[in-house]
Protein backbone atom coordinates (compact mmCIF):
# COMPACT_ATOMS: atom_id res chain seq x y z
CA UNK A 1 0.00 0.00 0.00
CA UNK A 2 1.27 3.46 -0.91
CA UNK A 3 2.38 5.41 2.20
CA UNK A 4 0.64 8.56 0.94
CA UNK A 5 -2.74 7.00 1.79
CA UNK A 6 -1.98 7.24 5.51
CA UNK A 7 -1.41 11.01 5.46
CA UNK A 8 -5.08 12.11 5.78
CA UNK A 9 -5.48 10.03 8.96
CA UNK A 10 -2.22 11.40 10.36
CA UNK A 11 -3.34 14.95 9.60
CA UNK A 12 -6.67 14.34 11.32
CA UNK A 13 -4.98 12.91 14.44
CA UNK A 14 -2.67 15.93 14.69
CA UNK A 15 -5.64 18.29 14.45
CA UNK A 16 -7.30 16.32 17.25
CA UNK A 17 -4.18 16.88 19.35
CA UNK A 18 -4.49 20.61 18.68
CA UNK A 19 -8.06 20.60 19.97
CA UNK A 20 -7.27 18.43 23.01
CA UNK A 21 -7.08 20.39 26.28
CA UNK A 22 -4.64 17.90 27.84
CA UNK A 23 -0.91 17.44 27.37
CA UNK A 24 -0.25 20.93 26.02
CA UNK A 25 2.91 22.68 27.23
CA UNK A 26 2.75 26.05 25.45
CA UNK A 27 0.24 28.90 25.63
CA UNK A 28 0.16 31.54 22.91
CA UNK A 29 -1.47 34.92 23.56
CA UNK A 30 -2.56 36.36 20.23
CA UNK A 31 -3.88 39.83 19.38
CA UNK A 32 -4.23 43.11 21.24
CA UNK A 33 -6.86 44.37 23.68
CA UNK A 34 -9.78 44.04 23.41
CA UNK A 35 -9.30 41.25 20.84
CA UNK A 36 -7.03 38.76 22.61
CA UNK A 37 -7.25 34.98 22.60
CA UNK A 38 -5.04 32.38 24.28
CA UNK A 39 -4.27 29.20 22.32
CA UNK A 40 -2.89 25.95 23.71
CA UNK A 41 -0.18 24.20 21.73
CA UNK A 42 2.68 21.72 21.89
CA UNK A 43 6.31 22.70 21.95
CA UNK A 44 7.64 19.79 19.91
CA UNK A 45 5.28 20.53 16.99
CA UNK A 46 5.86 24.30 17.02
CA UNK A 47 9.62 23.73 17.31
CA UNK A 48 9.82 21.78 14.06
CA UNK A 49 7.16 23.65 12.08
CA UNK A 50 8.07 27.32 12.59
CA UNK A 51 11.62 28.73 12.72
CA UNK A 52 10.33 31.87 14.43
CA UNK A 53 8.52 29.95 17.16
CA UNK A 54 11.53 27.67 17.50
CA UNK A 55 13.73 30.66 18.34
CA UNK A 56 11.12 32.12 20.67
CA UNK A 57 10.65 28.85 22.53
CA UNK A 58 14.38 28.39 23.01
CA UNK A 59 14.52 31.80 24.73
CA UNK A 60 11.43 31.33 26.92
CA UNK A 61 11.91 27.70 27.88
CA UNK A 62 11.41 27.84 31.65
CA UNK A 63 9.37 25.57 33.89
CA UNK A 64 6.33 27.32 35.35
CA UNK A 65 4.40 26.37 38.51
CA UNK A 66 1.28 25.58 36.51
CA UNK A 67 3.12 23.03 34.41
CA UNK A 68 3.25 25.22 31.30
CA UNK A 69 6.74 25.34 29.83
CA UNK A 70 6.39 28.52 27.84
CA UNK A 71 4.07 31.46 27.20
CA UNK A 72 4.35 33.33 23.90
CA UNK A 73 2.79 36.64 22.88
CA UNK A 74 1.95 37.44 19.24
CA UNK A 75 0.26 40.87 19.36
CA UNK A 76 0.62 41.55 15.62
CA UNK A 77 -1.54 38.62 14.51
CA UNK A 78 -5.34 38.50 14.69
CA UNK A 79 -6.75 35.52 16.64
CA UNK A 80 -8.90 34.33 13.74
CA UNK A 81 -5.88 34.42 11.42
CA UNK A 82 -3.70 32.53 13.90
CA UNK A 83 -6.39 29.83 14.06
CA UNK A 84 -5.90 29.34 10.30
CA UNK A 85 -2.13 29.22 10.79
CA UNK A 86 -2.38 26.62 13.56
CA UNK A 87 -4.49 24.30 11.42
CA UNK A 88 -1.78 24.49 8.77
CA UNK A 89 1.02 23.91 11.33
CA UNK A 90 -0.65 20.85 12.85
CA UNK A 91 -2.59 19.28 10.01
CA UNK A 92 -1.05 20.65 6.85
CA UNK A 93 -4.53 21.75 5.80
CA UNK A 94 -5.58 25.05 4.24
CA UNK A 95 -8.72 25.39 2.13
CA UNK A 96 -8.40 28.87 0.62
CA UNK A 97 -11.85 28.78 -0.97
CA UNK A 98 -13.29 29.11 2.52
CA UNK A 99 -11.68 32.51 3.15
CA UNK A 100 -12.04 36.05 1.85
CA UNK A 101 -9.12 37.45 -0.13
CA UNK A 102 -8.39 40.00 2.60
CA UNK A 103 -8.06 37.13 5.10
CA UNK A 104 -5.65 35.35 2.76
CA UNK A 105 -3.54 38.52 2.64
CA UNK A 106 -3.53 38.69 6.45
CA UNK A 107 -2.62 35.01 6.61
CA UNK A 108 0.32 35.70 4.30
CA UNK A 109 1.51 38.46 6.63
CA UNK A 110 1.27 36.12 9.63
CA UNK A 111 3.03 33.33 7.76
CA UNK A 112 5.85 35.71 6.97
CA UNK A 113 6.20 36.75 10.62
CA UNK A 114 6.36 33.09 11.66
CA UNK A 115 8.86 32.22 8.88
CA UNK A 116 6.57 29.61 7.30
CA UNK A 117 8.30 29.66 3.91
CA UNK A 118 6.32 26.81 2.38
CA UNK A 119 3.05 28.56 3.23
CA UNK A 120 4.35 31.94 2.06
CA UNK A 121 5.19 30.60 -1.41
CA UNK A 122 1.85 28.80 -1.67
CA UNK A 123 -0.19 31.88 -0.69
CA UNK A 124 1.79 34.16 -2.99
CA UNK A 125 1.25 31.83 -5.94
CA UNK A 126 -2.45 31.47 -5.16
CA UNK A 127 -2.98 35.25 -5.00
CA UNK A 128 -1.02 35.97 -8.17
CA UNK A 129 -2.74 33.24 -10.17
CA UNK A 130 -6.30 33.67 -8.86
CA UNK A 131 -6.78 37.10 -7.29
CA UNK A 132 -4.99 39.55 -9.59
CA UNK A 133 -8.11 41.62 -10.28
CA UNK A 134 -8.94 41.88 -6.58
CA UNK A 135 -5.40 43.01 -5.76
CA UNK A 136 -5.50 45.66 -8.49
CA UNK A 137 -8.79 47.03 -7.17
CA UNK A 138 -7.54 46.97 -3.56
CA UNK A 139 -3.94 47.96 -4.18
CA UNK A 140 -3.74 50.42 -1.28
CA UNK A 141 -4.79 47.70 1.17
CA UNK A 142 -2.37 45.16 -0.28
CA UNK A 143 0.59 47.54 -0.47
CA UNK A 144 0.23 49.17 2.98
CA UNK A 145 -0.73 46.04 4.96
CA UNK A 146 1.41 43.52 3.09
CA UNK A 147 4.49 45.33 1.78
CA UNK A 148 5.52 47.04 5.03
CA UNK A 149 5.01 43.92 7.12
CA UNK A 150 6.78 41.61 4.72
CA UNK A 151 9.65 44.03 4.24
CA UNK A 152 10.08 44.27 8.00
CA UNK A 153 10.16 40.52 8.28
CA UNK A 154 12.44 39.94 5.31
CA UNK A 155 14.92 42.52 6.60
CA UNK A 156 14.61 41.28 10.21
CA UNK A 157 14.39 44.87 11.38
CA UNK A 158 13.02 43.77 14.73
CA UNK A 159 16.29 41.94 15.50
CA UNK A 160 19.39 44.13 15.00
CA UNK A 161 21.70 41.14 15.57
CA UNK A 162 20.24 38.98 12.84
CA UNK A 163 21.34 38.84 9.25
CA UNK A 164 18.85 40.13 6.62
CA UNK A 165 17.30 37.33 4.66
CA UNK A 166 16.42 39.13 1.45
CA UNK A 167 16.61 42.80 0.53
CA UNK A 168 14.48 42.47 -2.58
CA UNK A 169 10.74 42.95 -2.67
CA UNK A 170 8.59 39.84 -2.28
CA UNK A 171 7.67 38.33 -5.63
CA UNK A 172 3.97 39.06 -5.19
CA UNK A 173 4.64 42.76 -4.59
CA UNK A 174 6.64 42.93 -7.81
CA UNK A 175 3.74 41.33 -9.67
CA UNK A 176 1.24 43.75 -8.17
CA UNK A 177 3.33 46.83 -8.83
CA UNK A 178 4.03 45.78 -12.40
CA UNK A 179 0.27 45.63 -13.03
CA UNK A 180 -0.74 48.80 -11.24
CA UNK A 181 -0.61 52.47 -12.21
CA UNK A 182 -1.69 55.48 -10.16
CA UNK A 183 -4.04 56.88 -12.79
CA UNK A 184 -7.65 58.00 -13.03
CA UNK A 185 -7.57 57.68 -16.81
CA UNK A 186 -5.55 54.67 -17.97
CA UNK A 187 -4.97 51.11 -16.79
CA UNK A 188 -1.77 49.09 -16.66
CA UNK A 189 -2.74 47.60 -20.04
CA UNK A 190 -2.51 51.11 -21.55
CA UNK A 191 0.78 51.70 -19.74
CA UNK A 192 2.23 48.41 -20.98
CA UNK A 193 1.40 49.26 -24.58
CA UNK A 194 2.90 52.76 -24.23
CA UNK A 195 6.11 51.24 -22.86
CA UNK A 196 6.31 48.95 -25.89
CA UNK A 197 5.98 52.00 -28.13
CA UNK A 198 8.79 53.72 -26.23
CA UNK A 199 11.03 50.67 -26.73
CA UNK A 200 9.83 50.36 -30.36
CA UNK A 201 8.64 46.81 -29.76
CA UNK A 202 5.92 44.91 -31.55
CA UNK A 203 2.72 44.95 -29.51
CA UNK A 204 2.85 41.15 -29.21
CA UNK A 205 6.39 41.21 -27.80
CA UNK A 206 7.25 41.05 -24.11
CA UNK A 207 8.80 44.05 -22.40
CA UNK A 208 12.54 43.61 -22.07
CA UNK A 209 13.05 46.29 -19.41
CA UNK A 210 11.36 47.23 -16.15
CA UNK A 211 9.78 50.69 -15.86
CA UNK A 212 7.56 52.56 -13.43
CA UNK A 213 4.99 55.25 -14.22
CA UNK A 214 5.72 57.94 -11.61
CA UNK A 215 2.85 60.42 -11.35
CA UNK A 216 4.06 64.04 -11.56
CA UNK A 217 0.98 66.05 -12.45
CA UNK A 218 -2.77 65.51 -12.17
CA UNK A 219 -5.11 68.24 -13.35
CA UNK A 220 -7.90 67.54 -10.87
CA UNK A 221 -5.37 67.74 -8.05
CA UNK A 222 -2.93 70.41 -9.23
CA UNK A 223 -5.06 72.53 -11.57
CA UNK A 224 -5.68 72.33 -15.31
CA UNK A 225 -3.48 75.28 -16.27
CA UNK A 226 -0.19 75.92 -18.13
CA UNK A 227 1.35 77.49 -15.03
CA UNK A 228 0.82 74.43 -12.82
CA UNK A 229 1.99 72.08 -15.56
CA UNK A 230 5.29 73.95 -16.00
CA UNK A 231 5.76 74.47 -12.27
CA UNK A 232 5.62 70.72 -11.71
CA UNK A 233 6.87 69.17 -14.95
CA UNK A 234 9.61 71.49 -16.26
CA UNK A 235 13.10 69.95 -16.30
CA UNK A 236 11.64 66.43 -16.24
CA UNK A 237 12.45 64.15 -19.16
CA UNK A 238 10.92 60.85 -20.33
CA UNK A 239 7.36 61.93 -19.63
CA UNK A 240 4.03 60.59 -20.84
CA UNK A 241 1.10 62.99 -21.04
CA UNK A 242 -2.42 61.55 -20.74
CA UNK A 243 -5.62 63.49 -21.51
CA UNK A 244 -9.21 62.36 -21.04
CA UNK A 245 -11.49 64.23 -23.46
CA UNK A 246 -14.61 65.52 -21.73
CA UNK A 247 -17.96 63.97 -22.73
CA UNK A 248 -16.13 61.40 -24.85
CA UNK A 249 -14.56 57.95 -24.69
CA UNK A 250 -11.33 59.34 -26.16
CA UNK A 251 -7.97 59.26 -24.39
CA UNK A 252 -5.19 61.31 -25.99
CA UNK A 253 -1.52 61.42 -25.11
CA UNK A 254 2.09 61.89 -26.06
CA UNK A 255 5.61 60.85 -25.09
CA UNK A 256 8.42 63.37 -24.70
CA UNK A 257 11.89 61.86 -24.09
CA UNK A 258 13.51 65.23 -23.34
CA UNK A 259 12.84 67.92 -20.74
CA UNK A 260 9.90 70.31 -20.78
CA UNK A 261 10.82 74.01 -20.67
CA UNK A 262 9.07 77.41 -20.53
CA UNK A 263 11.45 79.28 -22.83
CA UNK A 264 9.34 79.70 -25.98
CA UNK A 265 11.33 77.14 -27.97
CA UNK A 266 10.90 74.03 -30.08
CA UNK A 267 12.61 70.83 -28.96
CA UNK A 268 14.28 68.35 -31.27
CA UNK A 269 13.97 64.59 -30.92
CA UNK A 270 13.18 61.68 -33.20
CA UNK A 271 11.74 59.54 -30.40
CA UNK A 272 8.59 61.44 -29.44
CA UNK A 273 5.15 60.20 -30.42
CA UNK A 274 1.48 60.94 -29.83
CA UNK A 275 -1.43 58.54 -29.57
CA UNK A 276 -5.11 58.08 -28.90
CA UNK A 277 -7.27 55.34 -27.44
CA UNK A 278 -10.99 54.90 -28.08
CA UNK A 279 -13.72 53.17 -26.09
CA UNK A 280 -11.54 53.21 -22.95
CA UNK A 281 -9.71 50.04 -23.99
CA UNK A 282 -6.45 49.26 -25.78
CA UNK A 283 -7.88 47.42 -28.79
CA UNK A 284 -8.60 50.56 -30.78
CA UNK A 285 -5.74 53.02 -30.87
CA UNK A 286 -3.74 55.34 -33.15
CA UNK A 287 0.03 55.70 -32.78
CA UNK A 288 1.67 58.62 -34.56
CA UNK A 289 5.44 59.13 -34.47
CA UNK A 290 7.18 62.44 -35.13
CA UNK A 291 8.18 63.10 -38.75
CA UNK A 292 9.55 66.64 -38.35
CA UNK A 293 11.91 66.12 -35.44
CA UNK A 294 12.81 69.80 -35.18
CA UNK A 295 9.25 70.53 -34.07
CA UNK A 296 8.59 67.53 -31.89
CA UNK A 297 7.46 69.62 -28.88
CA UNK A 298 6.72 73.27 -28.19
CA UNK A 299 7.90 74.76 -24.89
CA UNK A 300 5.85 77.78 -23.89
CA UNK A 301 4.64 79.20 -20.60
CA UNK A 302 1.37 79.98 -22.37
CA UNK A 303 0.44 76.32 -22.95
CA UNK A 304 0.73 72.98 -21.31
CA UNK A 305 2.29 69.87 -22.89
CA UNK A 306 2.30 70.50 -26.64
CA UNK A 307 3.54 68.20 -29.37
CA UNK A 308 3.88 70.63 -32.25
CA UNK A 309 0.38 71.59 -33.19
CA UNK A 310 -0.55 67.92 -33.44
CA UNK A 311 -1.52 67.73 -29.75
CA UNK A 312 -1.85 71.11 -28.07
CA UNK A 313 -3.04 71.17 -24.44
CA UNK A 314 -4.05 74.06 -22.14
CA UNK A 315 -3.34 76.65 -24.81
CA UNK A 316 -3.90 80.17 -23.47
CA UNK A 317 -4.96 81.44 -26.88
CA UNK A 318 -6.14 78.41 -28.84
CA UNK A 319 -7.31 75.96 -26.16
CA UNK A 320 -7.03 72.21 -26.71
CA UNK A 321 -6.74 71.02 -30.28
CA UNK A 322 -5.18 68.39 -32.57
CA UNK A 323 -4.03 69.50 -36.04
CA UNK A 324 -1.78 67.06 -37.90
CA UNK A 325 1.43 68.70 -39.12
CA UNK A 326 4.66 67.39 -37.57
CA UNK A 327 3.61 63.83 -36.82
CA UNK A 328 2.87 61.06 -39.30
CA UNK A 329 -0.90 60.87 -38.88
CA UNK A 330 -3.77 62.60 -37.04
CA UNK A 331 -4.84 61.00 -33.77
CA UNK A 332 -8.39 62.43 -33.91
CA UNK A 333 -10.99 62.33 -36.64
CA UNK A 334 -11.69 66.05 -36.17
CA UNK A 335 -9.70 69.25 -35.73
CA UNK A 336 -12.38 70.76 -33.50
CA UNK A 337 -11.35 72.05 -30.11
CA UNK A 338 -12.11 69.84 -27.14
CA UNK A 339 -12.44 70.19 -23.39
CA UNK A 340 -10.24 68.30 -20.93
CA UNK A 341 -11.92 66.25 -18.23
CA UNK A 342 -8.64 65.05 -16.69
CA UNK A 343 -4.96 65.26 -17.52
CA UNK A 344 -2.00 63.41 -16.04
CA UNK A 345 1.74 63.50 -16.65
CA UNK A 346 3.94 60.54 -15.69
CA UNK A 347 7.70 60.24 -15.67
CA UNK A 348 9.07 56.91 -16.85
CA UNK A 349 11.67 55.74 -14.33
Amino acid sequence: MDDIKFLPKLSQNLLEILNDEEYYDVTIEVGNDPYVKVFRAHMVILHYRSPYLQRTLSINKKKKNDGILSHIKLPNILPEIFQIILRYIYGGKLSLKDYDTSDIIKTLIAASELSLQELIMYLQSFLIENKTNWMEQNFDFVYQELYKDLLKTYLNLSDPNSKPIDKSEPRMIKEIKSKTIDSKVITYQHAELILKWIDRLDITAKLTSSYEFKLLFRGSRDGLSPNKFHEICDNHSRTVTIVKVKDSNEILGGYNPIEWKSNQSNSTTEDSFIFSFHNNGTEKYILSRVTNENYSTWNSKNCGPSFGSDLYIFGKYCGNVCKQKNYEKPIRSTVDKFSVEESEVFQIV
